[in-house]
């Protein structure tokens, strides 16, 4: 899926964000990570099943980077 003509309405926050859903890849994930980490200083471990599990969703993603930023 191309994210090019993609708005932040159009998508839905409880979508898995990898495979069927937003079809993000590995490269997406890792460019998203350091993303989060530099703006929120939040740590992510790449082998943590943990991550798998924040990566999940918008919302979950969210929830991680809510509990988890540095001020």
């Amino acid at each position: 899926m191309s994210l090019e003509d993609v708005t932040p309405a159009d998508i839905d926050a409880a979508a898995p964000l990898f495979n069927e859903g937003l079809g993000l890849d590995s490269i997406d994930a890792l460019e998203l990570g350091l993303a989060l980490q530099k703006r929120y200083g939040v740590t992510l471990s790449a082998d943590s099943e943990d991550t798998r599990r924040h990566f999940a969703s918008v919302q979950t993603l969210c929830a991680f980077v809510a509990a988890n930023r540095k001020q």
